[in-house]
């Protein structure tokens, strides 16, 4: 990394989540090597069945074992067991562009992001891979454009697994999620807690003849809808309670209506049953708004008690960190 003026010295820690990757996994870790020779490179090894652990080790790599399945414990444990100051995250299937890594790092070093995000999308190189499918591309946009319409924001890829965090980012964010929809997880906390994500365009490639990839669309796809779902109920609950209630007000005004007007007709409640759930539901609504109220006000409270969290693990102040972004 070519930091000018600078006296800190940062350690730099290249994360690999492999399963079966025994294909690729020697020349993600050549050319990591090769790109940023100062940085030490883990591949973490989930239980693969073929030669990925000796494959790595061969190549330089300190192989580290997480028994736990699922791509989501692997990185629980990553950021639980290696301590660095910046860290590089990528797939060991030789479908990211290691060449970029100084792009991404530029940004966080320079305290413009906590988090970079490689984008496949804007150049259209996820969507043209020759065997990616038209479905998973779609669904990649609708998941977007829905977090972009919850969070305000305008980002382009969060599924991407090319990604570059601060110390601060990595020993703070809790990771729950076990499976693939970890990079979503990542990505939705750092909005929610108003943490700084740059993106930058890359070329993706395929994936080099004999290396599967280990997405399953509409499995994933769907455990992904689940996570915005809980997303939206534990991190907006004051707009997705008030959503129920806006729905269940409605209902009960739509049933409840013609029962008042009876009512004012005639003087007698000539539907009782109707009046007794239009009169549910309107609770309903009312219980649901409150929930929604309460939670709000825990979330701000949440907030804060994370910002606090946030600022143990200090950074650089500008005037003691240079990067020169001329030389990327």
């Amino acid at each position: 990394m070519r930091i000018a003026d600078c006296s800190n010295t940062y350690s730099v820690a290249v994360l690999l989540p492999c399963y079966n990757e025994e294909v690729t996994i020697k020349a993600v870790v050549s050319d990591f090597r090769k790109t940023l020779p100062d940085a030490k490179i883990y591949v973490f090894d989930n239980n693969s069945s073929d030669n990925t652990a000796e494959v790595a080790k061969q190549a330089g790599a300190i192989v580290v074992r997480e028994t736990r399945q699922g791509k989501g414990n692997v990185i629980r444990s990553m950021f639980e067991r290696v301590d660095a100051d910046i860290y590089i995250m990528a797939d060991g299937d030789d479908t990211y562009p290691v060449e970029m890594a100084n792009r991404l790092i530029v940004p966080v070093l320079a305290g413009e992001a906590d988090m970079t995000v490689g984008d496949r999308l804007s150049n259209r190189s996820y969507q043209n891979a020759a065997r990616r499918g038209k479905l998973g591309s779609y669904g990649n946009f609708c998941f977007t454009k829905m977090v972009n319409i919850l969070f305000h924001c305008t980002l382009k890829d969060i599924f991407s697994g090319y990604r570059v965090f601060n110390r601060k980012f990595v020993k703070t964010v809790p990771i729950l999620s076990d499976g693939f929809q970890v990079e979503t997880e990542m990505t939705l906390f750092a909005l929610d807690k108003r943490l700084k994500i740059k993106e930058i365009p890359i070329t993706f490639k395929e994936r080099p003849e004999g290396s599967d990839s280990k997405l399953n669309t509409f499995r994933d796809g769907f455990r992904i809808l689940k996570m915005i779902v809980r997303i939206c109920k534990d991190f907006r609950p004051l707009q997705f309670y008030s959503t129920i209630a806006a729905f269940l007000a409605i209902l009960s005004l739509s049933m409840g209506i013609p029962v008042i007007l009876d009512f004012f007709k005639t003087g007698l409640v000539l539907r009782f049953p109707t009046a007794f759930l239009c009169s549910s539901l309107m609770i309903l609504a009312m219980l649901s708004l409150s929930i929604g109220l309460v939670l709000h006000t825990v979330i701000v409270h949440s907030r804060a008690a994370y910002e606090k969290e946030f600022k143990r693990y200090p950074w650089p102040l500008e005037s003691e960190l240079q990067v020169t972004h001329n030389n990327y």
